[in-house]
C-alpha cells in the first residue's frame, strides 16, 4: 500500500496541482476521493487533517499537510532529482521561483478563476456569464499575460529555462481556460501561446486528465 495519500477531489484545480507534482516526480501514492458535494471536507474526520476544511490533503508517512502550493514545494525539496528538481537549492534561484509562484496565487489565479466561473462553472449550472464580470476579468488577465510575454521573452519557461513548480501551478486554470472564449488571451500572444501548449503537453498532465477522464466514465 502507498504510504503517500492524497485526500481531494478531481474537481478542485488544487488538487490536480498536487497530482501533476506527484506524477512529475513518479512518486506513487493512493488517491483518496473527497466528496465535496457531500461536504465531506466540513466532517470532523477532514477536519482534523484540514482545520479550514478545504482539499487537497497531503500524508506522506507521519507528515500531513494542506495548501497546495507549499505541498508542491516540500515535495520538490524532498523529491527532486538533480536536473529534474522543479525546484532550485540554491538560494537566489530559489527566490525568483519564490517569486513567481507569487504571482500565479495572487495576480494569475485570480481573474483565471473568475473567467472560469463565469465561463465555465454558470453555463454547466444553466446559468448565463455575466459579461460585465468577465470583461473585468478578461481585462486583468490580459495585463498578466502581457507581463508573462515579456518575462518568457527571458527563459523558456516562467521562472527559468527548466521547467519548475510555478508552471505546474499553472496548468489546472491554463486547461479550463483553454476550452472557454477566454482562449483568446493565450492564443493572441505568441510566447505565451508556445509555453501553454508545451507545458499541457508533458506526461505528467496527461496523467491527471487521463485520471480524471476514468473517474467520469
Amino acid at each position: 500500500m502507498a504510504v503517500r495519500k492524497v485526500y481531494g477531489s478531481l474537481n478542485s484545480p488544487a488538487t490536480l496541482k498536487v497530482l501533476a507534482c506527484l506524477f512529475e516526480h513518479d512518486l506513487d501514492f493512493e488517491f483518496v476521493p473527497v466528496n465535496l458535494d457531500a461536504g465531506e471536507q466540513k466532517k470532523k474526520a477532514f477536519l482534523s487533517m484540514n482545520p479550514f476544511g478545504e482539499v487537497p490533503v497531503y500524508e506522506d508517512s507521519d507528515l500531513k499537510q494542506f495548501e497546495s502550493r507549499a505541498i508542491i514545494r516540500c515535495m520538490a525539496h524532498e523529491n527532486g532529482k538533480k536536473g529534474e528538481e522543479l525546484i532550485y537549492w540554491n538560494a537566489r534561484e530559489q527566490a525568483i521561483v519564490a517569486n513567481w509562484v507569487d504571482v500565479e496565487d495572487h495576480r494569475f489565479e485570480p481573474p483565471a478563476m473568475k473567467l472560469i466561473f463565469e465561463l465555465v462553472i454558470k453555463p454547466n449550472s444553466g446559468l448565463a456569464p455575466d459579461q460585465g464580470e468577465v470583461a473585468e476579468a478578461e481585462a486583468k488577465l490580459g495585463n498578466i499575460l502581457d507581463v508573462y510575454e515579456t518575462q518568457l521573452a527571458k527563459f523558456k519557461y516562467l521562472a527559468s529555462d527548466k521547467y519548475t513548480i510555478v508552471d505546474v501551478l499553472h496548468l489546472p486554470n491554463l486547461q479550463s481556460l483553454m476550452g472557454t472564449p477566454a482562449k483568446k488571451l493565450i492564443e493572441s500572444r505568441p510566447r505565451v501561446r508556445a509555453w501553454c501548449a508545451e507545458i499541457l503537453a508533458r506526461p505528467a498532465w496527461a496523467k491527471v486528465l487521463e485520471m480524471k477522464h476514468k473517474a467520469q466514465a
